[in-house]
This record gives structure tokens, sequence and C-alpha cells, in this order.
């Protein structure tokens, strides 16, 4: 059955269950409730799945924070949240916004006091009598890293990271814990934390999240490739030059000094992001579709790049920092001028790095890698440049200025791919002009795609951990380094 095409501008509700799937009764527990992920996209996006998408009915959240509050004041606080951060076309109406603000909790305590999760659990087992929650239960780290260890070693001594098999009838609960980036600095701290999430979590129940991986246009690689016989028979280093991943964004640090100290430009997109994008444009088809065969390929992906040398770090990398100037017409300050940042600050802001995947497939094909903030435009895209024809036909005054096939899969802001390629002018004359073959998303299908958070919170829910990242991954991962600082 053909796709029905949408005129740009009419887009239909995305459905965000798989196959009618739904999850069951659950509590989502968000650690660091009062902070900028969870106000930004936390709660407009478990406003956004209960309104627009059939949730049980139990379904409840509970807020885990320092600061002192009772319900009703994290409620008023929790809808000013939505009311700000959700876009004008998802704001919800008076009792929508009602019925969310009655499914929230709250629970104030330090992280590290054991008082404060055994009252989160006297609240869960409240729920689970009250609400039907049958004992599962969602923990979501929306804490600084520096703050994983000791929060997963609290949920374990309180006994809240075990299912109860069998308090809820035939079927066991589940509980889960979702983990946010940076997944430690380096091999070392990244082994400790895993050992950490291990001796509490199985693996099964950790969902490391990248929410590159929820973006649409990131899942599409995998459909691109294997769903489509014209392009994967080219997919290899006889025809293809060379591939660009380049990561954009025209906005600082903003408020984010700490963490952007700690992290730079190579933990905060290069290890986690743009390794997860370079895994699906280069890995073999996995045996099924499924979390661990998909990720099983992305491990021999990452296990294939090697290590960058010191004299590697000085001819393949360069570091830099934004400095001052005007971004869309808005003064931005230098890095060094950010509030939290020292003024002899080393900390990259900017990095480019040439890459190789030591394999048959991909044998001497370079990776050109750049990311950066504050740069003149937001954007994301992954760029393959075929290899030229053996001999041109044509004169070089009808190829003047020719360039390569390239082929661009734009994953922000404009969603989409476009095929570049030579083709005659019209006319008498022989001469080649690039045109572009584009496809875009917004025009072609007519369906809004989810917020990328939406997609992996609700995957979280069905026990679906195909889109996040596995343990072998973070540790391999992580080793792409270009400075110690």
């Amino acid at each position: 059955m053909s796709q029905e095409v949408h005129p740009a501008g009419s887009l239909k509700q995305h459905t965000i269950w798989q196959d009618g799937q739904m999850p069951e009764p659950c509590t989502v527990v968000i650690f660091g409730a009062t902070g900028d992920l969870t106000q930004r996209k936390l709660l407009p996006t478990l406003a956004h799945l209960l309104h627009d998408h059939p949730l049980p009915e139990g379904f409840s959240v509970v807020a885990f924070a320092r600061r002192p509050m009772n319900d009703e004041q994290w409620r008023g606080m929790a809808l000013d949240s939505i009311n700000k951060y959700m876009p004008d076309n998802d704001k919800l109406d008076r009792e929508a916004q009602h019925d969310f603000a009655q499914r929230m909790y709250y629970c104030q305590s330090d992280f590290n006091d054991r008082e404060g999760y055994e009252k989160l659990a006297d609240i869960l087992e409240r729920l689970d009598r009250e609400k039907g929650t049958q004992g599962n239960r969602m923990y979501y780290l929306a804490t600084p890293p520096t703050l994983d260890s000791e929060i997963i070693f609290q949920l374990g001594g309180a006994g809240l990271a075990r299912p109860a098999a069998g308090q809820y009838g035939d079927e066991e609960s589940w509980t889960r814990i979702v983990i946010e980036k940076p997944f430690g600095r380096d091999l070392a701290s990244a082994q400790k934390l895993n050992r950490e999430i291990a001796r509490v979590f199985h693996e099964r129940q950790t969902y490391r999240i990248d929410h590159y991986m929820g973006k649409e246009t990131v899942q599409n690689l995998l459909a691109f490739r294997f769903a489509n016989g014209i392009f994967e028979p080219l997919w290899n280093q006889k025809y293809i030059d060379h591939v660009q991943i380049v990561v954009a964004e025209s906005l600082g640090i903003g408020s984010r000094a700490e963490y952007y100290e700690e992290a730079g430009a190579i933990r905060d997109m290069v290890q986690n992001h743009i390794m997860q994008v370079l895994c699906l444009t280069t890995m073999e088809a996995p045996v099924a579709f499924d979390a661990d065969a998909i990720r099983d390929e992305k491990v021999k992906v990452l296990r294939a790049v090697p290590l960058l040398t010191p004299e590697d770090v000085a001819k393949r990398t360069v570091r830099g920092q934004y400095t001052a100037g005007v971004i869309n017409g808005q003064p931005q300050v230098s890095y060094k001028e950010e509030k939290g940042v020292s003024p002899a600050s080393q900390t990259e802001t900017y990095v480019a790095l040439k890459l190789f995947i030591e394999n048959w497939r991909w044998a001497e094909v370079p990776f050109y890698i750049r990311t950066g903030k504050a740069l003149p435009k937001r954007s994301t895209e992954v760029t393959i440049q075929f290899k030229r024809v053996p001999h041109m036909l044509y004169k070089p005054a009808e190829t003047k200025g020719l360039v390569p096939n390239r082929l661009t899969i734009r994953i922000q802001p404009d969603e989409g791919i476009s095929l570049k390629f030579a083709a005659k002018v019209p006319g008498a004359a022989r001469h080649l002009n690039d045109v572009d073959m584009n496809f875009s998303y917004s025009e072609a299908f007519g369906i809004e795609s989810p917020d990328a958070y939406e997609r992996l919170i609700a995957d979280c829910m069905v026990g679906d951990s195909t889109l996040f990242i596995r343990r072998d991954e973070v540790e391999t991962q992580v080793q792409v380094e270009v400075s110690k600082r």
C-alpha cells in the first residue's frame, strides 16, 4: 500500500506505540525534578504522551529533588513548565492540565539521604495500592553525572531496584533505570560506573539514553540502508571517497558551564551522539531487527576505530573555543566570558577530527567529524561523498565546477535526504551542472515526527531497548579522545 501524502503544514498526529503495544500501568520517578532537563524536556514530553497517546489510567509521576516543596507546589511548578516549554500546537487545555497535575507527587530529600529513599518507597507502595501501578517503576536520572553512583547505590540499599515477583498478580512487575550521558570521562570511569550499575540493576533493566537515537532521521539510517537495494552495494570503500558528519549548534553553553567545563565538545558530542550516528551509517546489516542484534553490529564498528595516538592527535585533530560575536542578530560572549567558566579554560567548544574504520568495508575511507557551539547556524547532517567516475567523457570546459556525487542525510533542522548528481543543461552545448534530488520528511508523509525524548521514554515504558546504549558500547565509544585535560 502506498503512503498517503499530505501537503506541508497539514501534519497528522503520529502513533507512538509500535504495533498497538501499550505500556502497563507504571510510576515514573524523576531524580533532579527541579532541574533544567526535567523542566524543558521531561515534563512537556510526559504531558504530551498522556494527552495525545493512550496511557494507562494509573500512570503517575513522582518528583525527587532537594528543594523543599509539597505536592501542590510541585504541581504548580510542573504546569508552569509545560505551559512555558510545550510547543504552541501541543498546549494542554484546562481539563488536560488538571488531569496531568493530579498524577504528580513530590518527594523532598538530599540524594544521599537514606530516609528520603525510604520515604520514596512508601509513596510508591501507596501509588501501587491506590492507582494500580502494579509495582512497575521507571527511574529517570535527570541529575548531574556526578550523582549517578550515589542515587544508584541508595536505590539498591532501599530495596527499590529489583521487581518483586508475584506481588501484583501472575506477572512479575518491572523496574527500569534511565541514565543520561556522559557515561564516564574515560574508559576507567565508564567501567567503574558500569560496575556500580551492575551491582544494583541487571543490564536488561538499564537504559542509557542518547536522545539523538530518538530522532526519526537517525532511525531512518537503518531503513535507508537496509530496506533499499540501490545504495547498499555502493556503501563501501570501492565507491565512497569520504564521509562527513557535522553537528553544528548555534547556541553557546548557556547555564551549563559546570558540566561543559568537565565535558567539552569531545565528551558532550563526539563520544556519544556522533559515535552513534557513525555506527548506524557504517555498521553491517544485523541478523534481526532487535536490540541486541543491532547493538552487536554497532560495537563491531566501534572496535574497528583505532585509538588516536599522540601523533594522530597532532596531525588529525583541531580544537578551538568560540569568541565573542553576533549569531542570528544576537550578541554572543566568548566562551571564557560565560558565567562559571575560568578565564584560563582550555576546554574545547569546537573539535574537528579525522577517523578511520579498519575493516573490509571501510578500509582507508576517511571520516571527517566536526562539531561545535556558537556557530553561524544549527545543522546536523551526514554527507557521503562518492568517488569520481574513472574517466570523464566530457571536456573540462563542459564540466567546470562539477563536484562528485554527494548523498546528504539531514538530521536537523530540515529533516530529509538529498542526492547531488550531474545533469546536462538544456541546449545544443554539452554543459553539465550539479542538480539535487530532494526528499523532505514533512512534505512526504504528512505525519508529525515524535520528539526524540517522547520516542525513547515510550520505548522504555514498553521495555524496548533497541535505541538505548549497551554497556560494551559505552566502554568502546568513550575511548575516542583528543586530549587529556
